[in-house]
């Protein structure tokens, strides 16, 4: 069963086995996503790019595109509301945008509703 399963990229163990989706080291407790791994490998950084095609880097200002209704509440994000200072994530579905929004706080936004600046 062994010879299917990668090394471990921490200690080269050859002892790794599968918990649930994730690989293990019973050598160094090293644990990591077989997946992750191979996609770091193969294609490098993920590109994100904003509404129109332009890619978008960690401390760009971007405006938003859309009125976002936030959920739980009755607060809008109007159209052209500036965001300052983004920070990319890889975050909960397509929620790619970690950022403060001025009176609202901070958020996580889709990089399909905002334009860079």
């Amino acid at each position: 069963m062994n010879e299917t399963l990668p090394p471990c990229p921490d200690c080269s163990s050859e002892y790794t086995y599968e918990m649930g989706s994730l690989l293990v080291c019973p050598e160094c407790a090293h644990e990591w996503a077989p997946a992750a791994d191979s996609d770091a490998t193969e294609s490098g950084p993920a590109v994100i790019k904003d509404a129109v095609g332009n890619v978008l880097e960690d401390g760009d200002t971007v405006t938003v595109v859309k009125d976002l209704k936030i959920k739980g509440s009755s607060t809008v994000i109007k159209v052209g509301t500036k965001v300052r200072n983004i920070r990319l994530i890889d975050g909960v579905g397509d929620h790619d945008i970690d950022c403060k929004v001025d009176g609202v706080g901070p958020m996580q936004l889709k990089s399909s509703v905002v334009k860079k600046i």
